[in-house]
C-alpha cells in the first residue's frame, strides 16, 4: 500500500529543513567528559539480539539529525498486530560515547563499528555539514563492509553523500534533500541523481533513499512493507496515527 499522501504533508512541514547549509544548533560535540564512564565495557551491556529476526542497523554519528535515526527506530521496532516481534533495531557508531545530534540530544549506541553483528538492512542518515563525515575513513569502510553482508541499504537527506563516498552504488538511481541534487551528482558522476524537486523516495535494486528528515518515515515503511507486508505496513502507519496527519488541518 503505497500511501504517498502522507508526503505531501511531511514535505510542507519540514523537508526543507534538510539542508546542508542550514545554521547548526550551538553544540559542543567533544563536551562527553560526564558520560566517558560508558567506555568500560563491563559496565554496559550490548543490546541483546535475537538470532531468527532480521537485524535492522542505525548508523549514527555527532550532528546526526535525529529524526532520521528515529523514524526507522518508530517503524521497525513496532511489533506485528499480532504483538509478534518482528526485528532486531540497533544504533551503531564509531565508539561507545553517546552521539549528540543536531539538535542536541544525546544517543548512546547499543555497538561499534568493531562489534557490529550481521546486519539485513542499514540505514544511512544525514547531518547538516556532512564534510566531517565524508572524510571519515572508519564510517566509510564500515558502509563498505556492510554493503557486502546487507540485503538493503536506505540513506536519507544527505546520507546519500556517504553512499556516494563509499562506492557502493555505482550507476544506481538515488535522491538526495531538496537542493542537493546537482552537487550531488557533480561530486559522485556515477550516481543516477533523481530530481530531489519532484522526487520523495526511490528504490532501485537493494538500495532505498529519500528527501531525509521526515520524509525518512517514507523510505522505513517502504522498506518495512518489502520486508514484511502491505497489511503490516498499514498497521504501522495505523499506530502511528499517519491518517490523524493526513486528515489534519487547521
Amino acid at each position: 500500500m503505497k500511501k504517498f499522501g502522507i508526503v505531501v504533508l511531511f514535505i510542507s512541514v519540514s523537508l526543507w529543513s534538510c539542508n546542508t547549509n542550514k545554521s547548526k544548533i550551538d553544540v559542543e560535540y567533544s563536551d562527553k567528559t560526564t558520560t566517558k564512564a560508558v567506555n568500560d565495557s563491563q559496565s554496559y551491556q550490548h543490546k541483546a539480539i535475537e538470532a531468527n529476526l532480521p537485524t535492522i542497523g542505525l548508523l549514527m554519528y555527532d550532528g546526526v539529525l535525529q529524526s532520521e535515526v528515529i523514524a526507522a527506530s518508530d517503524v521497525f521496532a513496532k511489533a506485528s498486530e499480532d504483538g509478534e516481534h518482528l526485528f532486531n533495531v540497533i544504533t551503531i557508531a564509531e565508539n561507545m560515547e553517546p552521539v549528540i545530534t543536531e539538535e542536541g540530544m544525546r544517543f548512546l549506541p547499543d555497538y561499534t563499528f568493531e562489534n557490529c553483528p550481521h546486519l539485513t538492512a542499514l540505514f544511512v542518515p544525514s547531518a547538516y555539514d556532512m564534510y566531517a563525515q565524508v572524510h571519515n575513513e572508519e564510517i566509510i569502510n564500515f558502509i563498505q563492509s556492510k554493503h557486502q553482508e546487507t540485503d538493503y541499504i536506505v540513506s536519507n537527506c544527505a546520507g546519500a553523500q556517504l553512499i556516494g563516498k563509499s562506492g557502493i552504488a555505482q550507476g544506481t538511481k538515488i535522491v538526495t534533500w531538496i537542493g542537493g541534487g546537482e552537487q550531488l551528482q557533480k561530486d559522485y558522476p556515477d550516481l543516477k541523481v533523481q530530481n530531489d524537486s519532484l522526487i520523495t523516495f526511490v528504490r532501485d535494486g537493494k538500495f532505498l533513499s529519500s528527501n531525509g528528515n521526515l520524509a525518512s518515515y517514507i523510505s522505513s515503511l517502504e522498506l518495512v512493507e518489502i520486508m514484511t507486508s502491505k497489511e503490516h505496513r498499514a498497521f504501522v502507519e495505523s499506530y502511528l496515527y499517519l491518517d490523524r496527519l493526513q486528515e489534519w488541518n487547521n
